[in-house]
């Protein structure tokens, strides 16, 4: 890409949107646009069309998507595979027939079968069952991925898929009900602490094994590929690093500075037992994450709490 070239990012105002857009501004690209929900409903292909005849964007980042964790994916399995179908095919599609020059399209390791062996490299997709607690959403990543494959096979496009590990970061979704494990539980403790409860209770039996990625460190990996890989390869961003749910809570735990204890409600689902990304094609590139754990905590909670003392003074 050059710095003057048009980019758009699907899902600007998102937690992954917002880093690219900092990570592309922090290396000269100024060209920027996006939408908002209010001015352009992504779900609607009469509505993008227009977008795209208006900006004419020559590079694009989709990482608009409705995302959530296991409840979320259980109470709304028909919105997570709807909206998602809907917003990669009219992406996609208007990318072909306005001419893009490229795009990247970010899936999810939630691809993946559940009992994948470990670390999971990218030849296991469609190598077995999904995860059931979020196969709606996994199946329609597995279309983009398969619809942008089958638009560079037919048309000679140059459509890439990055396959990332659990996200996490400022600007994140910390709605206990529908957040992904992380943010959830810096939400739950936190607010634990500020009520001086004796305890917390988090989702399972703590016993599943995770993999956690910077959304900063995923954007950089995502200009990266974008001006240094293009493939009908599927690639995974990770940190080739796990740690169990219960040892998170605890180091977040520690990181927040809550006294109370730490319970395991088991009765509630765990999710796939264990999940680690084969990272080394990406590090094979020259890509490799910068962020430690303990650090991008860190950086999350003070983002949390800037925002939630914002929410309280409004």
């Amino acid at each position: 890409m050059f710095k003057n070239e048009k980019i758009f990012i699907a899902g600007r105002f998102g937690m992954v949107g917002s880093a690219i857009e900092r990570e592309l501004r922090q290396n000269g690209y100024t060209n920027i646009v996006g939408e908002s929900h209010a001015s352009v409903d992504l779900t609607n292909q009469t509505a993008v069309g227009n977008f795209f005849c208006k900006e004419k964007p020559e590079y694009v980042f989709l990482a608009a998507a409705v995302v959530g964790g296991i409840h979320a994916n259980n109470v709304l399995p028909a919105t997570f595979i709807y909206s998602n179908l809907q917003i990669q095919n009219n992406i996609i599609n208007v990318c072909y027939t306005h001419g893009v020059k490229k795009l990247l399209f970010l899936a999810s390791s939630c691809i993946y079968p559940r009992m994948a062996p470990q670390p999971i490299s990218e030849d296991a997709l469609l190598s077995g069952k999904l995860e059931p607690t979020n196969e709606p959403y996994a199946v329609a990543k597995i279309a983009g991925i398969t619809m942008c494959q089958s638009y560079n096979r037919q048309y000679g496009t140059d459509f890439i898929s990055v396959m990332p590990t659990n996200l996490y970061g400022p600007n994140d979704n910390y709605d206990t009900n529908y957040s992904h494990v992380l943010p959830g539980m810096i939400s739950k403790i936190y607010s634990a602490k500020v009520m001086r409860k004796d305890s917390v209770t988090l989702w399972g039996s703590g016993s599943p094994m995770r993999e956690f990625l910077y959304v900063d460190d995923l954007a950089e990996a995502c200009v990266f590929l974008m001006n240094n890989y293009s493939s009908n390869d599927i690639i995974n961003i990770g940190t080739g690093q796990e740690i169990s749910i219960k040892r998170l809570a605890y180091l977040i735990k520690e990181i927040i500075q809550f006294k109370g204890s730490i319970e395991f409600d088991s009765s509630k689902p765990d999710g796939t037992p264990r999940k680690l990304l084969d990272v080394s094609k990406i590090n094979e590139l020259g890509w490799k994450h910068k962020t430690e754990l303990i650090d991008g905590i860190k950086e999350t909670y003070h983002a949390y709490i800037s925002g939630h003392k914002k929410r309280c003074v409004i």
